[in-house]
Order: structure tokens, then C-alpha cells, then sequence
């Protein structure tokens, strides 16, 4: 079942008129993800767009989260886990750009923190988490290659700023493992939630690939 809303563009709605009118027409959303569902009313929505911009939406108090510009078009976003509360949010870009940010804490004006990666040098389409182990996700790229990395976390999540007001610690991103499967971009990607390391892709050069990523169960989860 499909619901149509009414049409209005984002840019100009107030922070708490989000919600059924959040339909874009000044700018191409490129990319949406759930995320903080870990109940029944808690619902945010992280949205890319191509000049860049990067929302995060509360569904549930119908206001704008945050923002900021990442300086390239968004092609990717993920959370590590959907039915979590907010831990870390992927996001992929133009110009071979990966940014994780630590959704945990959000300074009043640096917003999250995040790590950024130039993995490989051509567009990254798309990012998806090994559900078995959320700190391990995929990237997907415009050469047709894929990035395995893992997030390391910080001693310290957390810190004071000069101000005694919490801002968070970005982690460090370690490649685990890359290889070019294709001569076309990587299209799309999905891991297997029954065997660990099992995988699906498809390439632009009209192939469908099932690939399997052995020893991912040797690197253990931050809890």
C-alpha cells in the first residue's frame, strides 16, 4: 500500500513541520536509512541529497535533528542497526568519500563526529553493515571494486570541551580487505543474516555475483 503526501519542499519547512510534507523538489534526495527504532515510537530518518547535505529527521517529534554539508553528493546511508538506539551512521559520497559519524553524542555546535576515508578513487555508491557484527560494513564502489573495514572505537567516546559540554571522539577506520570484482560500478550489495561472510552483489556490466568473506568471525563487536 502506497501513501502520497502533499508536496513541499524541505528547505522550507520549520523544524517541527517535518513529517508527511517532507518531499523534496529544490534538491535530489539520492539516499534515505532508517534508524533509533528501539521501540515502538522511536523512529529517526537520515536523508542524503546531491549538493551534499546530510539530514537527520526525528520522526517522532516531527523535527529536524540535525544537519550539516558534506561538500559532495550523498550516495549512501546507513546506520550499523536499524532497531538500535543510534549508534553510528555511514554515509558514502561522490569524490570517493566515506564518513562514519558517532551518532552518540552531538555537540550544540560541531554536531557528531565523525572519520573520513578515501578508500578507493572513484564514486562509493553505497555502504552496508555485516549483520553479524555492526562495527564491519562493505563499501561499494564506482570501479567496481569492494572495501571491507572495521571501525575501531576511541578509549573515550566522550569528552569536555572547553566549555564542560560533552562532544564525542570519532574511531579509526582499519581496511580489512578490498578487491575489484567488476569493470562497471557496483550496483547493489547485501550480506546473508543466516552465514556470516555470505554475500550477494550486482554490477552494472549486467552480472549477479555471490561472493563469500571468510574469517569475519575472528574480529570481535564493541559492546
Amino acid at each position: 500500500c502506497f501513501f502520497f503526501f502533499k508536496q513541499k519542499t524541505a528547505y522550507e519547512i520549520a523544524q517541527r513541520l517535518v513529517g508527511s510534507e517532507m518531499c523534496i523538489r529544490d534538491r535530489d534526495c539520492w539516499a534515505v536509512a532508517f534508524g533509533n527504532s528501539y521501540n515502538t515510537e522511536e523512529r529517526v530518518l537520515a536523508a542524503g541529497y546531491d549538493n551534499g547535505d546530510l539530514k537527520v529527521f526525528d520522526l517522532r517529534q516531527n523535527m529536524l535533528l540535525w544537519d550539516t554539508n558534506l561538500k559532495n553528493a550523498v550516495c549512501g546511508v546507513e546506520f550499523d542497526r536499524k532497531e538500535i538506539s543510534m549508534n553510528k551512521l555511514a554515509v558514502t559520497t561522490l569524490e570517493s568519500k566515506c564518513h562514519v559519524f558517532d551518532m552518540k553524542t552531538c555537540h550544540p555546535e560541531q554536531g557528531f563526529a565523525s572519520v573520513t576515508e578515501l578508500p578507493q578513487k572513484s564514486t562509493i555508491w553505497g555502504v552496508k553493515h555485516l549483520p553479524q557484527n555492526r562495527d564491519i560494513f562493505m563499501t561499494l564502489a564506482g570501479n567496481g571494486g569492494l572495501n571491507l573495514y572495521k571501525y575501531n572505537y576511541p578509549a573515550k567516546r566522550v569528552i569536555k570541551d572547553e566549555q564542560n559540554l560533552d562532544k564525542g571522539v570519532p574511531g579509526t577506520l582499519t581496511l580489512l580487505n578490498e578487491n575489484v570484482l567488476s569493470t562497471q560500478p557496483v550496483a547493489s550489495f547485501d550480506w546473508s543474516p543466516d552465514k556470516i561472510g555470505l554475500a550477494c552483489l550486482s554490477c552494472l556490466d549486467q552480472t549477479c555475483k555471490v561472493i563469500i568473506v571468510t574469517k569475519l568471525n575472528t574480529y570481535q563487536q564493541f559492546l
